[in-house]
């Protein structure tokens, strides 16, 4: 396929693309994204089941598609250092850019905070012995977060906060922590309040994402989220800090590459 010349290049910090992988839609949705400039798309696994699609559309899309590896928090049962033991001999075989997504979620199930965490400090220690990047899931454990990244801090520890939903406070304490944002559809929801701390943010602290195949941003949301709609949340974000979409993607492009090393 054919990458079209464009005087700036979007990049998708995390995307499940990879649910397509095998599938004529993966070639669709990855002209889509070339068409509105979107290069570069960072993959996050969510179990060991999830990793060979993973992989499997990194080769397919070599110059365009990068890895992660991790456990979702999620995906933290009672098996998870079985798991986690299976994970870690993959990480040893395959070439990543990042650990994730890991995290916290206690939207689900908070009964599983404790091996949550548990299955957190060990990925992070993944992190840390290789100089990778973490990329974070957080849902509705912004605190109980915040307390293990507080632990876990020091100069190897840096990354995404994926799907940054929180208040500029939060934002600021994740920024002081060491970590981008990453602003996806929801920047784009009208109540949500989200563009209004993007507003106060340095886009140096920013990186753009849309989590693919969910929270779609206006004008599809609602509908299932692919990663060539990154342009709206581009748009969005533009429109925020007063500048074009061609801006946002420079820095925010560049921001990426500091942070996963491509």
């Amino acid at each position: 396929m054919e990458i079209p010349f464009t005087p700036y290049i979007l990049t998708d910090t995390h995307t499940h693309i990879y649910y397509h992988a095998t599938k004529p839609t993966l070639d669709e949705q990855i002209q889509r994204c070339f068409d509105k400039q979107i290069q570069r798309l960072f993959l996050p696994n969510v179990d060991t089941q999830s990793f060979p699609f993973v992989m499997e559309t990194a080769r397919t899309y070599p110059a365009n598609c990068f890895p992660m590896l991790g456990l979702h928090p999620c995906s933290v049962k009672e098996n998870y250092k079985e798991e986690l033991a299976q994970l870690e001999l993959l990480l040893s075989e395959h070439k990543v850019y990042a650990i994730g997504e890991i995290g916290l979620d206690l939207y689900w199930d908070k009964s599983t905070l404790e091996i949550q965490r548990d299955a957190f400090r060990i990925q992070v220690g993944w992190a840390k012995a290789l100089g990778l990047p973490i990329d974070i899931h957080c849902r509705e454990a912004f605190d109980e977060l915040f307390e293990l990244l507080e632990e876990l801090k020091d100069d190897k520890l840096f990354g995404v906060l994926h799907c940054f939903t929180g208040t500029l406070e939060q934002a600021k304490q994740a920024i002081d922590l060491g970590f981008s944002l990453g602003i996806g559809g929801v920047v784009t929801f009208k109540k949500s309040g989200l563009d209004a701390v993007v507003k106060e943010i340095d886009l140096q602290h920013i990186v753009l994402e849309t989590d693919a195949p969910y929270l779609a941003p206006v004008p599809y949301r609602g509908k299932e989220n692919e990663s060539s709609y990154l342009y709206y949340v581009a748009e969005k974000v533009a429109d925020l800090h007063q500048m074009n979409v061609s801006e946002v993607a420079k820095i925010t492009t560049e921001n990426s590459k500091k942070i996963f090393g491509i």
